[in-house]
């Protein structure tokens, strides 16, 4: 399978970059400091629309996330299972994927 980036040993795994790894790591942690600001508004009894207003910022950094996310697994693993004779399953996964997370 390529370069076996996305299977080991049987089980689907992801072996990302340190680069990548590092990068996604520095995301989710700004997203939880953002996750923090908003348990910290709510204790300062702060205005509603200004907690909501945070809410729909780590809604959009999570989408972020999710999209970058999905671009890699694109460009590495559907690419590798397609190069390895398995794209009917790749795009059928890709598919569910995509109805789990558009919802």
């Amino acid at each position: 399978m390529g370069n076996n980036n996305c299977c080991c040993e049987g089980h689907r795994t992801k072996i990302r970059s340190e680069e990548e790894h590092k990068k996604l790591m520095n995301r989710l942690k700004r997203i939880e400091g953002q996750v923090r600001g908003v348990e910290k508004m709510l204790d300062e009894n702060a205005y509603c629309p200004d907690i909501m207003v945070q809410i729909s910022a780590i809604n959009n950094a999570l989408n972020s996330f999710n999209k970058e996310l999905l671009a890699s697994h694109m460009k590495s693993c559907v690419v590798e299972d397609i190069q390895a004779g398995k794209g009917d399953e790749a795009i059928d996964e890709l598919a569910a994927l995509l109805q789990k997370v558009m919802k």
